[in-house]
């Protein structure tokens, strides 16, 4: 991973801090401002990186929901609009998953291929099986980051969003590992994955 996508992903990761505490500090405009101009900056690194190589498009999602959100913050100068990135992410994320379930191979499918290089036919039902667990995922994690945003205060918001949903991913990502072991150790060929 190079510096600027660890720099990236470390600010993505602490956002609901970073938003909690920068409502202590600073105006929502300021903070509006410094996320449009992130989210621009990290899409010229995208897009020089598709040139060089190829882009994901959940890259493209994650900018997307930062400009979503920084621009509507900036437009409004609302500091609840501020707190809507988890939901647009889980949103956009949802609809990502869900498409690639209609216009195969799904996103899953698309990971795992790049992980291995020998992947069976016997697999792509598997991972379709887990693109649709990781819909249902985005769904109740995005309704859940929704709830927090209406009814909740900042410091419950940055809670479940800025750790209890990154626990909740972390659980799921070992779950499906320790299922895919199993089903790997399994003794009929048509549900091992290799």
């Amino acid at each position: 991973m190079t510096p600027a996508r660890l720099a990236f992903f470390s600010i993505i990761m602490a956002y609901p801090i970073i938003v909690y505490f920068g409502l202590r500090c600073f105006d929502v405009r300021n903070i509006a401002i410094a996320l449009i101009i992130f989210a621009l900056i990290r899409l010229l690194q995208i897009r020089r990186q598709e040139f060089l190589s190829s882009g994901t498009p959940q890259a493209y999602l994650v900018v997307g929901a930062l400009l979503v959100v920084g621009i509507s913050a900036l437009a409004s100068n609302s500091p609840i609009l501020l707190q809507y990135y988890p939901v647009c992410l889980s949103g956009f994320m949802l609809a990502l998953f869900s498409y690639s379930l209609f216009r195969p191979p799904s996103v899953i499918e698309q990971i795992a291929r790049i992980k291995e290089s020998n992947f069976p036919d016997s697999a792509i039902s598997y991972t379709r099986k887990v693109t649709i667990v990781w819909c249902g995922f985005f769904v109740i994690n995005g309704a859940i980051a929704l709830l927090t945003v209406l009814y909740a205060s900042v410091e419950i918001w940055a809670l479940y969003n800025g750790f209890i949903s990154y626990l909740l991913i972390g659980m799921l990502i070992a779950g499906e590992y320790i299922v895919r072991r199993r089903v790997r150790g399994s003794p009929s060929p048509s549900h091992r994955i290799s």
